[in-house]
C-alpha cells in the first residue's frame, strides 16, 4: 500500500466511514497463514519481515550500523518466524495481526511474545527517518493540535515521553496512544517487554488503545552504543521520529 493510499484509508476511518485500518497491513507485516487453504495449495508466506526503507547506517550517530543489523535483521526476523511458527493450527491462525493480539491472553505466550514483537518493532521502524524533511520533523496539523489539547505543548508531550520510556523498568516500549473511543485524546504509556496498547486480554484498561508511536527500549536496541545511557538513547530517537508518519497512523 502506498502513503497516498496509507492516509487516504486512515482520513476515511477517522470520518467514520471504514472500520479503523488494519495497522498490521499498513506497515507491510504481511498477513497470518491461512489454516483453510485448497489441499494443494502453495502455503502462505505468512507474516513477513518488512523492509527498514532506509540503509542500516542512516541513523547513525543516533543507532549504529551494528545495532541496526542485529536488531532488524535478527531479533526482528525472529519474532517473525517464532510467531508463524506459534500460529500453526492455531484457532487464531489467517487473522490479522491486531486480532491476534486483541484475542490472545497472558498464558498466550508465543503469540504474545513473538507478536507484540512483530507488530512493535514494524510500528518502530516506519516512524523513524534518517533526515527529517521539515515539515516531518516536529508535528503539525491534527496531530500537533491533539498534542497541544492534550498535553499543553509539544514539549511537555516529549518530556512525559521520554520519561515513560526511559523509566521503564527492565525491557519495554515507551509509547504515545491514541484513546479508540474518544480519537481527539492522547496520552502516554509504557509496556514491559513486547507487550502494547492492542492486547485488551493483557494490559490494563486504562492503557489500551491505538499506538501511534513506539521506542524501543530493550538493551538490544541501543546497548551497543549506549550502554547504560538509555536516557541519552531515547533523546537521540526521539529526534528521529517522522511526525508526519506518526499522523498517518492515527485514526
Amino acid at each position: 500500500m502506498d502513503k497516498r493510499t496509507f492516509l487516504k484509508v486512515g482520513s476515511l476511518a477517522g470520518a467514520g466511514i471504514v472500520a479503523t485500518p488494519l495497522v498490521s497491513s499498513l506497515l507491510g507485516c504481511g498477513s497470518a497463514p491461512s489454516s483453510g487453504e485448497a489441499p494443494h495449495a502453495a502455503p502462505s508466506e505468512g507474516f513477513t519481515l518488512p523492509e527498514l526503507g532506509f540503509a542500516l547506517e542512516a541513523l547513525e550517530p543516533a543507532v549504529d550500523r551494528m545495532t541496526m543489523r542485529i536488531h532488524h535483521g535478527k531479533h526482528h526476523a525472529g519474532y517473525v518466524r517464532k510467531l508463524n511458527a506459534a500460529l500453526t493450527n492455531h484457532a487464531l491462525s489467517g487473522q490479522s495481526l491486531e486480532a491476534v493480539l486483541a484475542s490472545i491472553q497472558a498464558s498466550d505466550t508465543g503469540l504474545r511474545n513473538n507478536g507484540g514483537g512483530h507488530f512493535n518493532h514494524a510500528l518502530f521502524w516506519n516512524i523513524l527517518t534518517p533526515s527529517p524533511n521539515p515539515q516531518d520533523h516536529v508535528p503539525s496539523g491534527i496531530l500537533a493540535e491533539r498534542i497541544t489539547a492534550n498535553f499543553g505543548s509539544q514539549e511537555a508531550m516529549l518530556t512525559e515521553l521520554a520519561q515513560a520510556a526511559s523509566t521503564r523498568f527492565g525491557s519495554g516500549w515507551g509509547w504515545l496512544v491514541q484513546d479508540t473511543h474518544q480519537p481527539d485524546r492522547l496520552f502516554v504509556a509504557s509496556t514491559p517487554n513486547q507487550d502494547n496498547p492492542l492486547m485488551t486480554g493483557i494490559v490494563d484498561a486504562e492503557i489500551q488503545g491505538r499506538p501511534i508511536l513506539g521506542i524501543d527500549v530493550w538493551e538490544h536496541a541501543y546497548y551497543l552504543n549506549y550502554q547504560n545511557r538509555r536516557t541519552d538513547y531515547v533523546a537521540a530517537i526521539l529526534d528521529r521520529v517522522n511526525w508526519s508518519a506518526v499522523a498517518g497512523l492515527m485514526a
